[in-house]
């Protein structure tokens, strides 16, 4: 409180970085989330003379006959091309969402400005002017981990409204006589979305005949059911296939499950989320997770 003759100035760095970053960010044009694209952003950085393309980006979704929407905001500590690649991969092997809906912004960050969390300043300022539809709904999780696969997922997570697609083509997988492990890495190589498997000798030894044709990767599930034995089982969650030998254990959020007796499917169980988890957060989302093979 001043008296007249003096008063207190503070100055709030974090916010003059969130109003200059939201500002750089609002003067871009959305460009359509393709490889080409995507492709262009590396030229730009060695033009720009950047020592690494890290920073942060936003995602729209315009569906047919609707306005554009924010639908998530984010960082990339690795490559920015190869963040937003991610995010193309996963985007294009799911259900009720069409990559031509999809298109983005991204601005190179400096590499000292990482620590103060840029991304959270993005995302507290858009909250401000209305909503961003995927964050803090797991849109942008990479692979947990084994110990997340039971997790049971709130009632407005990415993955419930948009699951992996089963319907999708395996690329890669060609006919004739081939050992399990093979088909396996090749569906796991050849699919948009995560096929985690725990590995057996006996699958490198096990030969198997792939029909001819084109497979998708429900069919390839099935066909791998087929070979296997004992309590060998795949199961289908909602984001991401796992293979483990322990069935007949459940995941909460399964919805398909291919063991060597059959094919089952499961209602997904979800819950509402918690008292300190609001249906549309202000945190970004973990980006860490490991991939095992």
């Amino acid at each position: 409180m001043g008296d007249g003759y003096s008063d207190q100035f503070r100055l709030s760095i974090t916010e003059a970085l969130s109003t200059q970053l939201y500002a750089a960010l609002k003067k871009l044009e959305p460009a359509p989330l393709t490889a080409e694209n995507l492709g262009a952003l590396a030229p730009q950085a060695e033009k720009l003379g950047l020592p690494n393309m890290s920073g942060v980006y936003q995602i729209f979704r315009q569906e047919s006959g609707n306005e554009r929407q924010l639908a998530y905001v984010g960082k990339a500590d690795e490559p920015l091309p190869d963040r937003l690649g991610n995010h193309l991969y996963k985007l294009s092997g799911r259900e009720g969402i069409s990559i031509d809906e999809m298109s983005f912004k991204c601005l190179f960050v400096e590499e000292d400005l990482s620590s103060v969390s840029p991304e959270k300043m993005l995302i507290k300022k858009h909250l401000k002017e209305g909503k961003i539809v995927w964050n803090n709904r797991g849109f942008g999780n990479n692979d947990p981990g084994r110990n997340r696969d039971k997790t049971v997922i709130k009632r407005n997570h990415f993955d419930l409204e948009f699951p992996i697609d089963l319907s999708r083509h395996v690329e890669g997988l060609k006919p004739g006589v081939q050992s399990l492990h093979d088909v396996l890495v090749t569906i796991k190589r050849g699919i948009p979305f995560l096929f985690r498997f725990k590995q057996a000798a006996a699958f490198r030894e096990r030969m198997v005949n792939v029909p001819e044709g084109e497979i998708n990767v429900d069919q390839a599930l099935r066909f791998v059911a087929r070979h296997l034995t004992g309590r060998w089982q795949i199961c289908s969650l909602l984001g991401w296939v796992i293979m483990y030998d322990d069935s007949p254990t459940s995941y909460p959020s399964a919805r398909r499950y291919y063991r060597p007796e059959g094919v089952f499917d499961q209602e997904p169980r979800t819950r509402k989320p918690g008292k300190n988890e609001a249906e549309d957060g202000i945190e970004s989302e973990d980006e860490d997770g490991t991939l095992d093979e």
